[in-house]
């Protein structure tokens, strides 16, 4: 099951690794700002992730900064990825992240919006709709290449009473990793 452009926001209550940021756990209600909401599935062994992990950061404050919230969403089965773990989450969270880092342990999440890989962003208006999925951009392990920023446009276009120009990207990025 995934979701669709046009589709609701999936609800969600999970545990937050980012305490700086939020409570113990997170719902798909707490960081949903008055322009919407974006929702990134990432993890923190994935070399697209680590190399789009300033980037990251610097789109999530843009949103906060315009009324969007911003949460991270950590699906990978850490039995495989001992990195991904919810603790290894904490770790990563303690360097600094401005946004709730949300631990998906049964991929339920994960499996409602159709994540495929890390990083994957899905953005949501103010009616809760979801407008724009897929890349933030089109080189997300070297920002020098960066051509096309399609996350950053649908922003930009919602805040501007727009329909975003492109609505759907496939992502680049690894895998989840699903639990077997």
């Amino acid at each position: 099951m995934s979701i669709s452009l046009g589709d609701g926001v999936p609800e969600f209550n999970l545990l937050n690794a980012n305490k700086s940021l939020g409570g113990e756990y997170v719902n798909s209600s707490d960081y949903f700002g008055e322009n919407g909401l974006i929702v990134v599935f990432e993890c923190n062994h994935c070399p697209y992730v680590i190399a789009s992990i300033e980037r990251i950061n610097q789109i999530s404050q843009y949103a906060n900064s315009n009324s969007i919230g911003f949460v991270g969403i950590n699906s990978n089965d850490a039995s495989v990825y001992a990195s991904d773990s919810y603790e290894n989450m904490v770790k990563r969270a303690e360097k600094g992240m401005p946004y709730p880092y949300l631990f998906d342990e049964t991929q339920e999440i994960a499996h409602r919006f159709g994540a495929k890989r890390t990083p994957e962003f899905f953005l949501f208006n103010s009616n809760r709709k979801l407008i724009y999925s897929g890349r933030m951009d089109d080189s997300p392990k070297d920002p020098n290449k960066v051509s096309t920023n399609e996350l950053r446009d649908a922003i930009d276009s919602l805040l501007n009473g727009d329909k975003p120009e492109i609505g759907f990207t496939e992502s680049i990025g690894c895998s989840v990793k699903w639990k077997v």
